[in-house]
């Protein structure tokens, strides 16, 4: 009995710790989207990556590395053609996010209202929402540059040299994932040469972590070199395109869309002054230059601005810690808990505008539907895909048979080519071509 009643005062006592509050609410973060994410079908990207997952495994593909096919892999071997399924991976990574987000504020100093106003505002920006309802690898990327800013911090407030050996796994599970974390290491590497991190290149621990991020991604580069580096020409004909289509002109105005959450991009703000300017932010340093580098080079290349977005939890969390600080050497108590209470607010009413139009629960032909689908356009792709496939199936069936058994099925969109391949065996549908 003494024993079990020590086991409970433990249990009790982690989950009322700071890091045992952020675990709960990343938890609680997780169900609550869970269960919206049936309301309507696959996105049409999804229902690609399903039928590349369906075909077999490799180190690489066409359009991505191995790491969201894998999962999508797990996912349908485990859930079938279930939207849920699959979307739990991406509410998964998103709940570690936020996650994430409180232990940065808490290894920058910040008390534990701090790290649950980072971690909060973090998860209720319509980028975290729309990602929590969407399983494609731009969900899996944020996760790993916001991992990677993680152990970036861990390195910095220890000093312990071994924080390298994480880094470079981190990086090299962006490059499993998605080749723009490119955009980051270039901040880490600008950053260790212009601040006083740059001793680092004299010892051994950050050259072990270059290595570890190498042997990481060496698979999908071994795949790249079999495959005449396919994946490089077809991202820069997508590229390409983009930028021919207008959809990367709006890169600096999607900096503020992503993060309209009005805290969120209050903490962003102080975070980029804490790390590039403050004097209490100097041992960071390298956080501004991870999020000013990639800032330019995306800029100049011409990305999209959602590219980016990864780069705001870190920004929020020095945010948050510089500010809670600025309001504990209040002098004024009543004021300084007077602008807490009031962020407290203004948090809970923008993550209910934020909810309201951009999770997917909107019942179809609504005025709601009317206006959350032009907000969050990546609804409207989630309509309709099954009744492709019927459609397809009643005009194949009604070939003569002779004719039916030489026919076959010519698509080119991702959302076509998707329900066709995956719904279509019901229907004795072949594959498309």
């Amino acid at each position: 009995m003494h024993i079990h009643m020590n086991k409970n005062r433990s249990i009790s006592a982690f989950l009322s710790s700071d890091i045992g509050i952020l675990i709960l609410l990343a938890l609680a973060r997780v169900l609550l989207q869970i269960p919206t994410n049936g309301q309507y079908g696959f996105h049409q990207d999804e229902l690609v990556t399903m039928d590349i997952a369906s075909r077999g495994l490799a180190w690489g593909y066409v359009a991505w590395p191995p790491v969201t096919p894998f999962l999508a892999r797990i996912a349908l071997t485990l859930f079938g053609l279930s939207p849920i399924g699959l979307r739990s991976f991406a509410v998964i990574a998103e709940g570690i996010v936020m996650l994430l987000a409180g232990l940065m504020v808490r290894d920058l100093g910040g008390s534990r209202w701090a790290q649950i106003i980072g971690a909060v505002a973090v998860a209720t920006t319509p980028m975290s929402i729309v990602q929590g309802g969407l399983f494609q690898y731009e969900t899996l990327d944020y996760m790993c540059w916001v991992l990677l800013a993680f152990t970036v911090i861990r390195l910095l407030k220890t000093e312990n040299p071994r924080w390298w050996l994480a880094i470079g796994a981190a990086i090299g599970l962006g490059m499993m994932t998605k080749y723009t974390i490119a955009f980051s290491v270039a901040g880490i590497i600008a950053g260790v040469r212009a601040s006083r991190e740059r001793h680092y290149l004299k010892g051994r621990w950050l050259w072990l972590g270059a290595w570890l991020a190498l042997v990481i991604w060496l698979p999908n580069i071994i795949w790249q070199f079999q495959n005449h580096w396919v994946s490089l020409y077809f991202l820069a004909s997508i590229h390409t395109r983009d930028i021919q289509n207008g959809l990367t002109s709006s890169f600096l105005m999607d900096q503020i869309l992503f993060n309209l959450n009005p805290v969120m991009l209050y903490l962003v703000m102080a975070g980029l002054y804490y790390f590039l300017f403050a004097k209490a932010g100097q041992r960071y340093r390298m956080l501004g230059w991870m999020y000013v580098v990639p800032f330019i080079l995306l800029l100049l290349v011409q990305g999209k601005g959602y590219y980016l977005a990864a780069t705001y939890p870190m920004l929020a969390a020095g945010g948050a810690a510089w500010w809670d600080e600025h309001l504990t050497s209040m002098t004024d108590e009543h004021r300084a808990h007077f602008l807490r209470q009031r962020a407290q607010t203004v948090l809970r009413v923008g993550a209910i505008v934020v909810i309201a139009l951009t999770l997917p629960v909107a019942p179809l032909d609504s005025v709601w539907w009317d206006v959350v689908s032009k907000v969050n356009n990546n609804l409207t792709a989630e309509v309709g895909w099954p009744g492709v496939a019927q459609q397809v199936a009643r005009a194949y069936n009604s070939l003569p048979a002779d004719e039916r058994s030489g026919a076959a099925i010519l698509a080119a969109g991702s959302g076509e080519i998707g329900s066709i391949d995956l719904y279509g065996p019901a229907y004795g549908l072949p594959r498309v071509i």
